[in-house]
């Protein structure tokens, strides 16, 4: 094409490589409000509608549920309870025009919806991933024996795997303890005594939890075998993560033991998203997105963060995710704050003469499905 269409992208195909399922319950104004923050319920007095993803929520998602734009939040909570979950949720997961989603069930998935679920609603297909932590977590539940950790958790994750036909796994190291562990794997008899330690200490108040630096190690090799890509959660999160332990050069170590065979994908990124770009730009099989990043900083920055990834990253390494969580709205936002923020981007390298009109729209196909489909081999 002569001319950049920005039309024509304008339903560009996604496919949504990081999220999780959406609530099936009712929402109530301060439900809602909730789950429009990593950090919950806002102080009292406050609405995290004083947000830019509340002002995009209020502005872009209203119009989906016949309210006009920017309805009042009152008015958007009540109109969201007058149509249903059911429907509320069908709605805005079509409205986002997601082809395919990889979802996360590792955290709170028994509350919502599941993949199948989740693609039905949306109108697209699911693939699952399965989070490393929540397989150990079941191990110890069922009563594994330290003696048998190591073998059993290579089994339980191959069959989960398997079972779930999934695409990829999961870390949440950094939430756990950090990035900044030893990268080598570690010997059977260090995972055998570190299991020991961590299953004599019991669950706590909310269960499982495997923190053990040794044990995360024992997971990631693990998976390694696998050969699928391994998701790390990196950059900003809820207040359960010590931010700066979540720099994703903390893993440069990890990344250069990793046979460049397995795919590592750094989730998020923000504020380190430069770091996460210098990672992609000199080692094969890293790759990132944004996430969850360009639906908090709104659709007024969201294309400033875009440029800055790809300032150094290749363009077969970004992908797309929203990190939705709950709320279905956050499909909603995140894809058409990313659409649009990537349209602008190549319209004004186009507009510049810079690239070719041909070259934008291949590297729009790319980052938005295509990388992900080679990636994860996603037919």
């Amino acid at each position: 094409m002569s001319a950049f269409d920005r039309d024509s992208l304008a339903d560009l195909a996604l496919v949504d490589h990081h999220c999780h399922g959406v609530t099936r319950q009712e929402l109530d104004l301060d439900g809602i409000d909730a789950l429009l923050s990593e950090g919950g319920s806002p102080a009292p007095g406050l609405t995290n509608f004083d947000t830019a993803l509340g002002l995009s929520v209020r502005r872009h998602c209203s119009p989906v549920l016949d309210l006009g734009p920017n309805a009042a939040a009152a008015d958007y909570a009540a109109r969201r309870a007058e149509l249903g979950a059911d429907e509320v949720n069908r709605r805005l997961l079509r409205a986002s025009h997601t082809d395919m989603f990889l979802v996360d069930t590792g955290f709170r998935g028994g509350e919502l919806l599941s993949p199948a679920e989740l693609a039905d609603a949306a109108g697209g297909t699911a693939r699952e991933i399965v989070r490393l932590e929540a397989v150990a977590e079941s191990l110890a539940a069922a009563g594994a024996e330290p003696g048998e950790f190591p073998d059993r958790y290579a089994e339980a994750l191959r069959a989960t795997v398997s079972a779930t036909s999934a695409v990829g796994v999961k870390s949440v190291a950094a939430y756990r303890g950090g990035l900044h562990f030893d990268p080598a794997a570690p010997a059977r008899q260090e995972v055998k005594a570190a299991a020991e330690l961590w299953l004599e200490r019991g669950p706590g108040a909310d269960g499982w939890r495997l923190d053990d630096p040794v044990l995360t190690r024992a997971l990631l090799w693990c998976a390694v075998e696998l050969a699928l890509p391994i998701q790390f959660h990196t950059g900003f999160g809820d207040p359960d993560l010590r931010l700066r332990r979540a720099n994703p050069v903390l893993l440069s170590d990890f990344i250069a033991a990793v046979p460049a065979r397995v795919p590592i994908m750094l989730l998020h990124c923000y504020p380190y998203h430069r770091e996460a770009a210098y990672l992609a730009a000199v080692h094969p099989h890293v790759h990132l997105d944004l996430g969850l990043t360009l639906n908090f900083v709104g659709p007024s920055r969201a294309g400033a963060l875009l440029a800055e990834v790809l300032e150094l990253a290749p363009f077969g390494k970004l992908l797309y995710s929203s990190d939705a969580f709950g709320l279905a709205e956050l499909y909603c936002v995140s894809a058409l704050v990313f659409r649009r923020s990537l349209v602008g981007l190549l319209d004004e390298r186009v507009a510049s003469g810079e690239w070719s009109a041909a070259d934008a729209a291949r590297l729009a196909a790319m980052i938005g499905s295509g990388n992900a489909a080679r990636v994860y081999g996603l037919s």
